[in-house]
């Protein structure tokens, strides 16, 4: 069995934790109403209102003028995560995170030890309210699919678990948009046909699917009849470290994303010299607004685990990659592969990397014991 866990609200709720007066409050965390910012986490209090993440703050300002706008602090959220890490860690090692707020666990060598992957959930959920003071919710499912889908069906505080006998019947009612793979384009061409459930989906044949869709065809397929054969890959066995945000409503501000590349990269790094590792391969992934998604990479000139030659490989790449004009973009994702098997090496001593490197070290060890500092870089779209 194979736990999704998704703290819920994780910006917002960690911002109230610190601040107990906002609690029940409309609460966003994002970029300034005048400023064109984008919320980036909203609490459930002002998800009432229809405010969602990836939202412009002026609209959101409209729906709700009390709402209470905080701006992101990615040190803090990033420190919060070590530790919500370190909870996962003490049942399993098999953890593939895939961003701060969610990681897939494979809890089947720690059986014998804890109990069933349901009271591990539990037992991680306790852990987490204890210790945090932050709510995650959990689904436990035999696939990595049908486990996040239970994760989210009954957010906030979410406890789903699906045994292999009734992830047929547990998928069947849901709308087809709960496939991945299947945005509001596909969507709307699946429903022409009449196929609005994954039921309907999955009564159709893999041919008919495969002449309309393509491969996306056989993919949804394969989904709908719960078949996710894909493991849960750790860092420590993972070929890449990665981080991806996908938004609610496309993006076209180009300063708003690379906002959001930037905390990717700082998260990805962060990871990298946590786990001790260095790459090569510095890649990025973008997925437009009518689901087209390419990934670029670039190969670097010796492996670095360092925030700055991540950081410049990244908005190269993004600035070489998206058309001209106007661009409206559903997610971003930042990774760096080719790792070396000896993650030491001997630098230059007056080199601009010591500087570099002696700032990712200051920056690590303020925000792993001062989380609540706002310690990051500037960045900017040239």
């Amino acid at each position: 069995m194979i736990i999704h866990l998704d703290m819920d609200a994780f910006f917002a709720s960690v911002e109230v934790r610190e601040r107990p007066e906002l609690a029940g409050l409309p609460v966003v965390v994002g970029g300034p109403s005048k400023s064109r910012g984008v919320a980036a986490a909203a609490n459930y209090a002002a998800r009432k209102f229809g405010i969602h993440s990836a939202m412009p703050m002026s609209q959101a300002s409209h729906l709700c003028p009390d709402l209470c706008i905080l701006p992101v602090n990615m040190p803090l959220y990033v420190s919060v995560s070590k530790q919500i890490h370190e909870i996962f860690n003490r049942y399993t090692p098999e953890i593939e995170p895939l961003s701060l707020d969610e990681a897939f666990l494979d809890v089947s060598g720690s059986l014998k030890l804890f109990g069933s992957a349901a009271e591990i959930a539990k037992r991680i959920k306790h852990d987490v309210k204890r210790e945090l003071q932050l709510v995650v919710s959990a689904g436990i499912a035999p696939n990595k699919f049908v486990a996040k889908i239970a994760s989210d069906i009954e957010k906030p505080d979410g406890f789903v678990v699906i045994e292999e006998n009734d992830m047929q019947g547990f998928l069947d009612p849901l709308p087809v948009k709960r496939i991945w793979g299947v945005g509001k384009k596909t969507e709307q061409q699946l429903n022409n046909y009449g196929i609005t459930t994954i039921k309907d989906l999955r009564s159709q044949s893999p041919r008919w699917l495969m002449d309309r869709f393509g491969k996306q065809g056989d993919h949804i397929y394969r989904l709908a009849n719960g078949l996710d054969k894909r493991e849960v890959i750790s860092d420590a066995k993972a070929k890449s470290i990665s981080s991806e945000s996908t938004f609610i409503e496309d993006i076209s501000n180009k300063e708003t994303l690379i906002a959001y590349l930037s905390n990717l990269t700082e998260q990805v790094a962060s990871r990298l010299r946590e786990k001790n590792r260095k790459g090569k391969t510095v890649n990025i992934k973008i997925r437009f607004h009518d689901f087209t998604t390419i990934v670029r990479s670039k190969t670097l000139t010796e492996s670095t685990c360092q925030t700055e030659k991540i950081w410049q490989a990244v908005k190269g790449l993004f600035n070489t990659a998206i058309p001209s004009g106007r661009i409206a973009i559903r997610l971003l994702g930042v990774g760096v592969s080719g790792f070396e098997n000896d993650s030491t090496y001997q630098g230059d001593l007056f080199s601009e990397d010591v500087k570099y490197d002696e700032l990712d070290e200051v920056t690590d060890e303020i925000n792993q014991r001062f989380g609540k500092l706002k310690i990051h870089r500037g960045r900017h779209t040239k």
